[in-house]
């Protein structure tokens, strides 16, 4: 996470610019279609998201927005979510620059990252002047004030950023002062006020496995998991500079700490003259692992960069596509659908043509991220009522018969319906009809999908009561849903 004021001297890592092997297909290989034509709607086809960073300044920036809205389809705020924005005076919170780039992204349909809870750069300065036990409360209410602003409408928080140094011991930080355990205390500070958001640490330098910081980072989160303090995901910043390029066991890496139980994703790509190789090859070990969930390059254009004199990112000052997005473009294609499968937390998700459940059985609609069942609230048989998540209990009104003909039937007679196609539109149950919005694949990755809309079956949060709607498959947990 880069600073509005300052720049990082990057430690040069070992390894080589080596091309990343892919390994075997996955799943059922899907019926040909037609690639995508930006970047967002490309990594969606494996149940992936292509995010960018939004600075509010440039929002009024006609070329920025217009290539920001229809290449992404994940934001993250640039500064504006970040200790010293969103808590200037200590109790005091500001969420006008937080709200203004999520309010942006939303109304397009896009969803957001936030970025970052805790962080020893861009505190405060009355945060700055703590230390010990008051400076621990103080991150835990700051942690609580944001993600209760916040609360069931991000993707993904990054709620520790960069804590370590580059041989793997802890950064000695103001935060790293109050007690080795801040960072435990900080996610489970943060599940409890928010349950259903993914919870990422977030870092850089951490690509290359052999080297001291990944590990690091690696032995936290094994320990972090192994005692169940919640951790969901870990970000790697991917930076890559003229001594950092990209390691040849990066996959290796990626695919090391998905085995511990976390999605991995590449939060703050970058790369030195924009390199062709290195881009194509970061793309692709994202798509070789399926709990790489996706990829947010640091910036829309060159000139919005951080590192604008190293041009860094996909399109140049202009707004001009580079050599870099057609290469980015051409792996995210080339994956295609039903390459990440589903997992039981985290993980990705999203269309695939491939059907996982066999027509004609009765089953339960059971979410992967909360665990409970789709449910008609009642038992009600009334057309138009809204089904929600609920505790399974093996009742007629949670027992859904997936038909030759795509519908998914409860009561015998009524079948699952999207009263509209567009984001956020109502899933209820209805008299069949044999309309193409009661018509649904169930997809091998563990998403459901209208025919009609393209869209995905999508809960905002976990608990019982959360209401089932249609939105754009992003690859989250909140997408992912199995028939048993």
């Amino acid at each position: 996470m880069e600073s509005r004021s300052r720049v990082r001297t990057r430690t040069l890592l070992a390894g080589t610019a080596a091309a990343v092997a892919a390994f075997s297909a996955l799943m059922v290989m899907p019926d040909a279609q037609a690639a995508a034509s930006t970047l967002g709607a490309a990594a969606a086809q494996s149940g992936r998201y292509f995010g960018t960073a939004i600075a509010g300044s440039r929002l009024n920036d006609s070329t920025y927005t217009t290539i920001a809205g229809r290449e992404f389809n994940m934001i993250t705020a640039e500064n504006e979510m970040k200790p010293d924005a969103t808590e200037p005076n200590r109790g005091q919170f500001s969420f006008s620059a937080g709200d203004q780039i999520y309010n942006w992204a939303t109304q397009r349909g896009l969803k957001v990252r936030g970025h970052t809870l805790a962080w020893h750069s861009q505190q405060p300065g009355w945060m700055q002047s703590l230390s010990g036990s008051t400076l621990r409360q103080a991150m835990i209410d700051h942690i609580n004030g944001v993600m209760g602003h916040y609360k069931g409408k991000l993707a993904a928080w990054d709620v520790v950023n960069e804590a370590f140094n580059e041989d793997g011991s802890r950064r000695n930080s103001n935060l790293q002062g109050t007690g080795n355990d801040w960072i435990e205390v900080a996610f489970r500070t943060a599940r409890t006020a928010d349950p259903s958001v993914k919870l990422c640490y977030n870092d850089y330098n951490i690509e290359n496995w052999s080297y001291g910081k990944t590990q690091g980072v690696y032995n936290m989160i094994r320990d972090f998991k192994s005692r169940g303090v919640p951790i969901d995901c870990v970000g790697l910043q991917t930076h890559f500079t003229g001594g950092s390029s990209l390691p040849g066991n990066f996959s290796t890496t990626l695919q090391s700490f998905a085995a511990l139980g976390v999605d991995v994703a590449l939060t703050e790509v970058d790369v030195t003259n924009a390199s062709t190789s290195q881009y194509a090859g970061l793309t692709q070990a994202c798509m070789n692992v399926p709990r790489c969930i996706g990829i947010t390059v640091w910036g829309v254009r060159d000139s919005d960069s951080w590192r604008s004199g190293e041009s860094p990112l996909l399109f140049d000052g202009s707004g001009n596509k580079k050599a870099a997005y057609t290469s980015v473009l051409n792996a995210l294609n080339a994956a295609g659908p039903g390459t990440s499968s589903p997992t039981p937390s985290g993980g990705t998700g999203s269309p695939s043509p491939s059907t996982s459940a066999t027509p004609g059985t009765g089953s339960r609609i059971l979410g992967a991220q909360s665990g409970r069942c789709v449910d008609v609230p009642s038992s009600s048989q009334t057309d138009g009522t809204r089904v929600q998540l609920y505790d399974c209990n093996g009742q007629t009104n949670q027992r859904w018969t997936l038909t030759s003909s795509k519908q998914l039937t409860v009561y015998g007679s009524k079948c699952l319906d999207a009263a509209g196609s567009g984001n956020g539109a109502a899933v209820q149950i209805y008299s069949c009809n044999g309309q193409a919005n009661q018509q649904w694949n169930v997809n091998s990755n563990g998403t459901i999908t209208g025919v009609q809309s393209g869209r995905c079956l999508d809960v905002w949060g976990t608990g019982n009561g959360q209401q089932v709607q249609l939105y754009d498959c992003s690859g989250q947990a909140n997408q992912r849903f199995s028939l048993s």
